[in-house]
């Protein structure tokens, strides 16, 4: 009789369906960086100032970030094939009204469109794989969809850069129509018709216009709060803070609410969707952090700093997906636990870095960070999939997407803020050439420090986490077929 906990293989069918899904989740990871480095010749293009062309990345942010949950809701009224396959139809019609966009406002207004259904691919990828394959394989086929969105935001800077340099930023959305074609054939050959889960199901237009306008004046409030205005960011801030009020009363009220606030009472529900914010909050901080010490400390040019800042990515790439399948085997916590405390090691030979660090240790330590990274997200993402029912899959894909982006968002915002506080009015010094740039090095330790307590943080909530059995025996679920 064969070991019940060893890791099974998965069918050619099984993953054709999971290729089908990761190619979401490549376009979703390459749309998230390679705009990046495209802003300034936007701007340049359409001849606006850096705060007006920011709005290109804001407006895609908050309504991806807003119509997740919503985009699940809709997967489980109206069935998650037709359902993805009309986001993955959308987002590639926007990428191509981006590209065709001859001024900003219509851009803007094309990016939004393209966030519709970023949105549907983003919320959807988890349930998907959930519903589709066997509960012996869930971790495994996370893996693997984790492993595309990192690769993705890993060539979006590369691609991003060359695309603009040797043609024109148009073609930095063009890249998204011939993964977006060949995506959507194959899912209408591959992707199983299933039956709603919830075909019954109301949405609930209030919980989405309480969560649109709380997460909306949440990352206006994060932007403006470090710029020229920041009493317009707190007040932001404070608004977002009585909307996201709002939005718990009125899931609370509604008989069918976006999400089930009863799942919250699951401890290891509640902590493991922070443990998701948390270690997105410190991959982000990193990822924006770094390249100003890259650049102002160590004096390397742009194209060598982004080579560099590829040993993240690279190793998230490497150990997601091998994370995944052993976390099949012997279960979720150790992996996740063992994920957060290499992040914190990582993150405490950050803190260490100056200006006479070598770029090999920087790559060693970049890298120790993107393995912990990888090692613990994709058994992360099959915890909090696996506490709760099936019904709830699709609400619990949209919150675990939602947990992720947000964490973006406050990453980036916390860790610029904890970098400004440390260095204080020396930022200001700097660009005016009056500091020499090795001074800074202290503001850089603060923030590696500050995601290095998110880390901790991360552990002891996972510490308190009681430990599953593994899925490597299908638990009741079995991979479905045509």
């Amino acid at each position: 009789m064969p070991d019940a906990r060893s890791s099974p293989k998965m069918s050619p069918k099984d993953l054709m369906i999971v290729i089908v899904v990761a190619l979401g989740s490549f376009m979703a990871g390459l749309d998230a960086t390679i705009v990046n480095i495209a802003l300034p010749a936007i701007a340049k293009s359409f001849d606006v100032s850096t705060v007006a062309v920011s709005w290109v990345l804001n407006a895609y942010l908050i309504i991806l970030v807003s119509l997740l949950l919503a985009a699940s809701r809709l997967g489980d009224m109206k069935g998650y094939r037709n359902v993805f396959l009309s986001g993955f139809a959308l987002f590639t019609t926007g990428s191509l009204l981006c590209g065709l966009s001859p001024t900003l406002d219509i851009l803007i207004l094309s990016r939004m469109i393209q966030a519709v259904g970023g949105a549907v691919i983003s919320a959807l990828g988890a349930v998907m794989v959930t519903s589709y394959l066997s509960a012996s394989l869930r971790g495994q086929a996370l893996g693997i969809v984790a492993m595309f969105t990192m690769l993705g935001a890993a060539l979006g800077p590369v691609v991003g850069g060359f695309l603009t340099s040797a043609f024109s930023w148009q073609y930095i959305f063009f890249v998204n129509l011939p993964v977006g074609i060949i995506a959507i054939f194959l899912g209408m050959r591959i992707i199983p018709r299933l039956a709603p889960v919830s075909p019954s199901a109301k949405m609930d237009h209030g919980g989405i216009v309480m969560v649109f306008l709380a997460l909306g004046t949440l990352i206006f409030g994060l932007t403006t709060l470090q710029g020229t205005q920041p009493v317009m960011g707190i007040a932001a801030l404070v608004i977002s803070a009585i909307f996201w009020a709002l939005f718990y009363v009125q899931e609370r009220r509604n008989g069918e609410p976006l999400v089930n606030i009863s799942l919250f009472s699951n401890r290891a529900y509640s902590l493991q969707n922070v443990c998701v914010l948390l270690i997105q909050m410190a991959m982000s901080g990193v990822m924006v952090i770094m390249p100003f010490y890259l650049e102002i400390v160590k004096k390397i040019p742009i194209d060598n700093a982004g080579t560099i800042l590829l040993a993240l990515p690279v190793g998230m790439i490497v150990t997601a997906p091998i994370s995944g399948k052993i976390s099949d085997v012997i279960g979720t916590k150790k992996p996740i636990v063992t994920g957060f405390v290499l992040c914190a090691v990582a993150l405490f030979f950050l803190s260490t870095i100056s200006a006479d660090t070598s770029v090999g240790h920087v790559c060693i330590y970049l890298l120790l960070l993107g393995a912990g990274t990888g090692i613990a997200f994709s058994p992360l993402n099959s915890a909090v999939m696996g506490e709760c029912s099936v019904k709830d899959r699709g609400s619990t894909s949209g919150l675990v997407k939602m947990m992720t982006n947000l964490g973006s968002s406050l990453g980036v915002a916390m860790v610029m803020l904890i970098a400004m506080v440390a260095a204080g009015p020396k930022l200001a010094e700097y660009s005016a050439h009056t500091l020499a740039p090795a001074e800074l090095a202290g503001a850089f330790d603060a923030a590696f420090l500050f995601c290095m307590g998110l880390e901790i943080i991360g552990i002891v909530l996972m510490l308190v986490v009681k430990e599953k059995e593994p899925s490597g025996e299908c638990s009741g679920e079995v991979g479905i077929g045509f």
